[in-house]
């Protein structure tokens, strides 16, 4: 919603937005570019003249309990979805769609500023905030349009994924595995969605996919692909890889054409986010090596994805969008392989309904393998009647009964004082959730600064 906002606001028109539990990243980047949003929902704060009103799908905007989409029913304001108002605004452009279990909001952020930096003006929706462009929306005078395809449903009503309705002129899968698990019961309904995406696609579009991932083999069979991975496979890979505080290594193409690249962002799996950025880029013939070098050694990222959260601390913190198993395992895999040395404290929020259901209990048993100590504050409460929700106890036992040694913490105030009390000043933290984690992001980073820095 925000990053629609974004695009909105970048176009002169007046924005204005309400939502519940409103919290950083997203509360300051709002503030940052201007955009007015009020935490609560009430019709009386509502703007006198609106011209249309966009819906998001939380599970908190029922029609039946909220009193401004209510008052907007009464109004009869035109209204939509959000997913549906990006379709409808974008439908004369040409839409480059990044779809994928994970990776998506990564290789997005470089796709843009890779453009960027071969002096193109793209559109662009990113579903996080990028570190190196000035919002994560924006209209753009190119023709082209990179968008984030989220497979996530529409709503409560609309089952469709979200990226069903986005009209792909090109298409990047980075990855299929199960996720989802509230919407998507089995892993035939999940990987459904995405066979529907390819589908969407024109024969004449061009396909990029990771070829790591056995599912897309099997859901793009008998149309042409252009394939992708960290591993040498038959189109472009990673050779030559030199891991460091800067990371290098060879981009080789199809053809075996090299090009150097050089990156500061952490992990295994973000050498294959470039890789896969690279190849729809290059296959386009959109930039120049030249372009793709800068733009790569630049790039920083996204927030919560891996980001750097302090600056002098000798004990660094990193934040990692832990919504899944695979996003988990590859944020602490990607500590382990840049500081193998150093004890991993791992403060862990089990936020979304995958991590807090009883059939991803199994996760637990490898999730957190090699992490030093992990911290587990509470899981949330909403939508818990939806779904076989877990309590913390359950998921501490089974963090403790795989052999990695982890407690319970409340909130923040009893993080911070272990911080306090127990780091030795050889370790590394790494904040790991898709929610707010009780403001942890800010303060934990802080404590660290004024203790170790």
């Amino acid at each position: 919603m925000s990053a629609l906002a974004s695009i909105l606001a970048s176009e002169g028109h007046r924005i204005s937005g309400s939502d519940v539990g409103v919290f950083p990243p997203i509360s300051t980047y709002l503030d940052n570019l201007g955009i007015a949003w009020r935490d609560g929902f009430d019709p009386r704060s509502m703007p006198a003249e609106i011209d249309v009103a966009v819906i998001g799908s939380s599970a908190k905007l029922g029609l039946e309990d909220n009193p401004e989409l209510i008052e907007l029913r009464r109004r009869g304001t035109p209204s939509y979805g959000f997913p549906e108002f990006l379709a409808r605004h974008t439908r004369e452009r040409e839409n480059l769609v990044v779809a994928g279990s994970f990776g998506k909001s990564t290789l997005t952020a470089l796709i843009a500023l890779a453009l960027r930096e071969a002096g193109r003006d793209p559109g662009y929706f990113i579903g996080a905030v990028p570190l190196d462009l000035e919002a994560s929306g924006h209209w753009g005078a190119d023709r082209l349009f990179v968008m984030e395809g989220d497979e996530y449903i529409v709503g409560g009503e609309d089952r469709r994924p979200k990226f069903l309705l986005y009209h792909p002129a090109s298409l990047l899968i980075s990855s299929v595995i199960h996720d989802h698990v509230n919407v998507f019961p089995t892993l035939a309904s999940y990987e459904h969605a995405f066979a529907q995406l390819v589908d969407l696609l024109p024969r004449t579009g061009l396909l990029v996919c990771a070829a790591a991932f056995p599912a897309l083999h099997r859901l793009t069979r008998g149309r042409p692909v252009v394939w992708y991975g960290r591993e040498r496979c038959e189109g472009y890979f990673a050779h030559r890889v030199e891991i460091g505080e800067v990371t290098r290594f060879d981009l080789v193409s199809p053809a075996r054409g090299r090009i150097e690249l050089e990156t500061e962002l952490l992990g295994y799996h973000n050498i294959e986010n470039i890789v896969g950025a690279s190849a729809i880029l290059l296959e386009r013939g959109e930039v120049d090596a030249g372009s793709l070098q800068r733009a790569v050694r630049k790039f920083r990222g996204v927030e919560r994805r891996l980001d750097k959260k302090t600056i002098k601390s000798k004990v660094p913190a990193y934040e990692g969008f832990g919504s899944s198993y695979e996003k988990a395992r590859s944020a602490i895999e990607a500590i382990t392989l840049h500081f193998p040395a150093r004890p991993q404290i791992v403060i862990f929020e089990p936020h979304t309904f995958s991590w807090r259901n009883a059939e991803a209990l199994a996760w637990y048993d490898t999730v957190f393998e090699g992490v030093a100590q992990v911290l587990l504050l509470p899981p949330p409460e909403h939508g818990a009647q939806g779904h076989e929700q877990v309590s913390q106890g359950q998921i501490l036992a089974r963090i403790c009964h795989s052999g990695v040694r982890a407690r319970s913490v409340d909130g923040s105030a009893e993080v911070l004082s272990w911080l306090e009390t127990s780091l030795k000043g050889d370790e590394v933290v790494l904040l790991l959730s898709s929610g707010p984690m009780d403001g942890l992001t800010r303060s934990a980073p802080a404590l660290l600064e004024a203790r170790f820095g």
